[in-house]
């Protein structure tokens, strides 16, 4: 496999290429052929020449592979791979498990949230981290306080005050799309000895890596855009030390295990993820501005945009401003909405985000939908809001289909 020094020197679409692969400097060079792309293991159980070789690698004594909820070749390959993306200089690693959320659980978790513990949550979170800490964390004791990510002021006052154990932000929020001032949030949390955990499925590597930023944790849902292409559920945890050795642990433990088959169709995808966010990056900014101009549309959300308050953030700390457009219906209204919604001949309503078709999603009753109707309208999202997660189609013909559905909302 590919050495991270080597890896270090290559820009990011040639890391994104051959990161994870091991087809040079190694066993396979000595032989008469050997495959291009990582195989599937589809093992549960690995075995060895001999007994003794048995024990050092179930003791950790030399590295090798066991048993698959400690470790699979496949999922390795995806896994070197995207520390390569994240961390080419090798001060960190990532894990592959089985969601988005799974994911966000081992972060959790690893920065030692028990009872008696307090976090601090962005109050701009998806629905499901909110669920997942006041639920489930809630339930074991732990507290956790809400607070607005886009105010450097009450971030320190309440990081000072409450010297939170974890501090849970998002890159880019959903579905407003504000762009979150890492470094100097990172500044705070790290003068707190708080954990900061970055979901950075929004922004992937491609747009920013958090690690870089100050951040000591970083989250995505590989089902969405690193992935890339809707056929599979997977999740990722990246970071460096002490952090990833209790992540580690977690895993082999609770048994967050990702199958080698989606291990090798994500790392598949993310090879191509320079092309397709690229791609997807520029339909975005072509899609607002012609949003922006149609008087059916009564707001448009992207950090590209002179309206937009995080603009002079986003163009500090992201490289470019993402594939995600949301935007509120002049006419407004959930009824407005759905009738814009079911006439979308182009643009396919499913909840998700990140796929290589353009993806139209009605936030009130899809990633908010758990959240009070009071609690949705504190926090922006409107019954007449849309968010779509723009394709590699062509920008024409995403803003034909819009237009078209928007004459009949």
């Amino acid at each position: 496999m590919e050495n991270r020094k080597d890896s270090e020197q290559r820009r990011f679409e040639t890391r994104a290429v051959h990161s994870g692969e091991g087809r040079v400097g190694s066993e396979a060079d000595k032989k008469d052929f050997y495959p291009i792309s990582t195989p599937i293991y589809a093992s549960t159980t690995f075995a060895h020449p001999d007994i003794e070789t048995t024990d050092r690698i179930l003791g950790g004594e030399e590295p090798g592979y066991g048993y698959a909820r400690w470790g699979n070749p496949t999922v390795s390959a995806f896994e070197e791979a995207l520390a390569a993306l994240e961390d080419p200089g090798g001060g960190s690693r990532s894990f592959a498990v089985s969601s988005g959320m799974a994911a966000m659980h081992v972060a959790l978790t690893a920065a030692e949230l028990g009872s008696g513990a307090k976090a601090l949550a962005a109050e701009q979170l998806y629905g499901s981290t909110s669920v997942l800490l006041l639920q489930i964390f809630g339930a074991a004791g732990v507290e956790t306080e809400f607070f607005d990510a886009y105010n450097l002021g009450e971030i320190e006052e309440k990081v000072n005050r409450l010297k939170p154990r974890a501090v849970v932000i998002e890159s880019i929020s959903n579905p407003l799309l504000r762009v979150a001032d890492i470094p100097s949030i990172a500044e705070i949390t790290k003068n707190a000895n708080s954990a900061l955990i970055v979901d950075n499925t929004f922004g992937t590597p491609y747009l920013q890596r958090p690690l870089e930023l100050g951040a000591d944790i970083v989250v995505h849902s590989a089902t969405k855009y690193l992935a890339g292409h809707g056929d599979l559920t997977a999740g990722v945890v990246a970071a460096g030390p002490p952090y990833d050795a209790a992540i580690e642990q977690i895993r082999k433990t609770v048994g967050y295990t990702i199958g080698p088959f989606e291990a090798w169709l994500a790392h598949r995808g993310l090879k191509t993820l320079p092309l397709r966010m690229e791609k997807q990056c520029w339909n975005a900014r072509e899609v607002a501005s012609r949003l922006e101009s149609n008087p059916k549309v009564g707001r448009v959300h992207y950090p590209g945009l002179s309206v937009h308050p995080d603009t002079g953030v986003a163009e500090r700390v992201i490289s470019d401003m993402g594939g995600l457009v949301s935007f509120e219906l002049a006419s407004g209204g959930k009824e407005a909405a759905f009738a814009f919604m079911n006439a979308l001949k182009l643009c396919v309503r499913a909840p998700s985000l990140g796929d290589i078709y353009t993806l139209a999603t009605h936030p009130a009753t899809a990633s908010h939908r758990e959240l009070p109707p009071s609690r949705r309208e504190q926090l922006g999202v409107t019954e007449g809001m849309i968010r779509l997660s723009v394709g590699i189609e062509h920008p024409e013909d995403i803003a034909a289909d819009l237009e078209q559905a928007l004459e009949k909302a």
